[in-house]
């Protein structure tokens, strides 16, 4: 009696905690990222390597994306959804902290691969957390979490290379281990004090999921989902990693490169804030992925043709094509019943999306170098353009993953 008469006030609570671990963990989701790739030219100094080395440093994140997306399910199963996202957060930090200690490059890769796993797991594993702890909110919270992420792709981005200038590159590169470690003390504290009033279907019910994992490749909505989320992220990375060198050419300076690629990371944000909600309220929204599309193409004519002619708008351009990134990220919710089918469909959508798109910041340096221009590194994205919408189209379409299968 007197653990009911304590659990009550103490399970309203739970949910504030939960919503902190989530958002923290959201920041940390693409710090890795978006710190190293404006400071590519300063390590390429330090470190001697070129363009093809510059190219694996920038397929890194994808494919440890790819990687762990695939194993995170198994990870839910054996250690509950707020154990994998407490070791996300963990593996996150300790391999911020060894990136900044680098003395080469193999320790350089080595740390960012460790933090880019625990960053891959921390994709998976929020939404079946936002469907298990907020069923009735999944628009609001995805809206929050989501724009959350944004901003901790854009900030380090914009701070690379101030904080490199004034504190050195390792500082630059090593405060996000910081972020990281606060993102884990909510799960760590849910885990220690509350572990006895977390849901009884905390491990068990993701379990569940076992089945739908088997049989998740069966369904249309699981691969245009991983088309959509694939090719999305094929173009971001790639943008990601060659912007600023691709301005740099044509006249920019690498600080100019950095804001660039924090205008592109901020256009993600706005569209973090609408994108959940519209797609709440839209029965099928395949005309984003139209308007998205759109803006890609565009953004590569500028940017193959005139890039210093209006490059401000075509940053804009390209920022908003990558909105089908959030809308990806909402539809794991609203084309799912479960937690566990939520859990199913975010590991596919993520490892195979990730798994596709992961040659895409490689695929577009080695064409740049051997041609000597942009032409066939943004022909390779405007194919990637195609694949997106026919990947929409089948995920878009209103119905249910445990239907389709």
């Amino acid at each position: 009696m007197s653990r009911t008469h304590h659990a009550s006030p103490l399970l309203r609570l739970l949910p504030v905690l939960v919503l902190a671990g989530i958002v923290l963990s959201a920041f940390n989701l693409r710090t890795a990222v978006t710190s190293l790739t404006p400071l590519l030219d300063v390590l390429g100094d330090v470190f001697g390597f070129g363009s093809a080395t510059a190219g694996v440093l920038g397929m890194l994140p994808t494919a440890a994306f790819a990687v762990f997306g695939v194993a995170t399910p198994a990870l839910t199963r054996r250690l509950g959804l707020e154990g994998t996202a407490l070791l996300a957060m963990t593996l996150a930090a300790v391999g911020l902290v060894v990136r900044s200690f680098a003395d080469g490059v193999f320790v350089l890769g080595f740390g960012a691969t460790v933090a880019l796993a625990g960053m891959g797991i921390g994709n998976v594993v929020l939404p079946p957390l936002v469907k298990r702890w907020f069923p009735e909110r999944v628009g609001a919270v995805s809206t929050f979490y989501i724009t959350v992420l944004q901003l901790g792709t854009m900030l380090p981005a914009l701070l690379a290379v101030p904080v490199a200038d004034a504190a050195g590159w390792r500082i630059s590169l090593g405060i996000w281990a910081v972020t990281a470690s606060i993102a884990a003390l909510p799960w760590l504290w849910l885990l220690l004090q509350h572990r006895a009033y977390l849901p009884a279907s905390g491990a068990a019910a993701v379990a569940d999921a076992a089945t739908p994992v088997g049989r998740v490749s069966r369904s249309p909505i699981a691969w245009g989902m991983a088309l959509m989320f694939g090719t999305t992220s094929l173009i971001t990375y790639a943008m990601f990693t060659w912007l600023p060198p691709l301005l740099a050419e044509a006249g920019a300076s690498p600080a100019f490169g950095g804001t660039m690629v924090a205008l592109f990371s901020a256009l993600g944000l706005l569209a973090s804030l609408a994108m959940p909600s519209l797609a709440v309220r839209m029965r099928n929204p395949f005309a984003i992925v139209l308007f998205c599309a759109a803006c890609h193409l565009t953004a590569y004519a500028g940017l193959l043709l005139a890039p210093m002619a209006a490059p401000v708008l075509w940053v804009i351009l390209l920022g908003l094509g990558p909105s089908t990134f959030p809308l990806a990220l909402t539809l794991i919710n609203l084309r799912t019943r479960t937690p566990a089918g939520s859990a199913a469909l975010s590991g596919f959508m993520q490892g195979t999306g990730y798994a596709l798109s992961c040659a895409g910041p490689l695929l577009f340096g080695v064409l740049h170098a051997a041609t000597g221009g942009w032409l066939w590194p943004f022909a390779l994205l405007a194919v990637a353009v195609g694949v997106l919408l026919i990947g929409g189209w089948l995920a878009c379409k209103p119905r249910w993953l445990e239907d389709t299968w």
